[in-house]
């Protein structure tokens, strides 16, 4: 009796183990939901630094814009794109 107790707790609890697992693998590709504001950290795409939104230099190319720490990030960026 006590075995078959046993048996079906664990179940329930690889389940649940199961259902988390799947629920996370899932949410990997979406999206963030909320709207970044200025204090959301972007990242170089040169030195790969983190600088908040609101304080980074942005430039728009090709219908993109791209956030950088700096402006001689943003300028060898465009050097490397025209290189």
């Amino acid at each position: 009796m006590y075995r078959i107790i046993l048996i079906l707790g664990l179940l329930v609890v690889l389940y649940f183990l199961l259902r988390r697992t799947l629920r996370d693998f899932k949410r990997r590709g979406e999206p963030d939901r909320l709207p970044p504001g200025k204090n959301h950290m972007v990242q170089d795409p040169v030195c790969r630094v983190f600088v908040p939104r609101g304080a980074a230099v942005t430039e728009d190319i090709g219908g993109q814009t791209y956030y950088f720490c700096s402006r001689s990030c943003a300028v060898k960026f465009h050097e490397q794109l025209a290189g």
